[in-house]
């Protein structure tokens, strides 16, 4: 980065990347990805990054002669709503009081925001909770 006028911001590189894969129309591998983004960047940081996305489910890779050409699971949206929830996920994992984390995070919504987050825990059941499905198991004679 000894070139850039301005560091990416944190998670900026793997913006990038995944864009990049979205953009193809075929699996990339480390050196077309590096060549598509027109930067200094050094392979080895390229390929990191491809691992660890891969690493995060976001990706899948095939075989190509010696290395792995990558894309993505999903479609963009799908990739950055998962590489999101993941973000969100590690956070909150690392507070100490939950049940505050959550409540500040809430309170900061919007009104449609607020919306949509009751709408998707009254449609998933939490860990707690079984589905209909599971229960009907439970239930089965034997």
């Amino acid at each position: 980065m000894a070139g850039r006028a301005h560091p990416r911001p944190s998670g900026g590189l793997e913006n990038e990347v995944v864009a990049c894969l979205a953009a193809a129309d075929r699996p990339l591998t480390a050196a077309q990805v590096q060549a598509e983004l027109g930067d200094d960047l050094a392979y080895t940081t390229v390929l990191t990054t491809l691992r660890r996305l891969y690493e995060k489910q976001a990706l899948t890779r095939v075989p190509r002669g010696r290395a792995y050409a990558y894309q993505l699971v999903g479609n963009l949206s799908e990739t950055q709503a998962g590489l999101t929830a993941r973000q969100m996920q590690k956070l909150l994992d690392a507070g100490t009081d939950r049940a505050r984390v959550l409540s500040q995070f809430i309170g900061t919504l919007d009104e449609d925001s607020e919306r949509i987050l009751r709408d998707l825990l009254a449609r998933h059941p939490g860990p707690d909770q079984t589905s209909p499905a599971s229960d009907a198991q439970e239930q089965r004679p034997q």
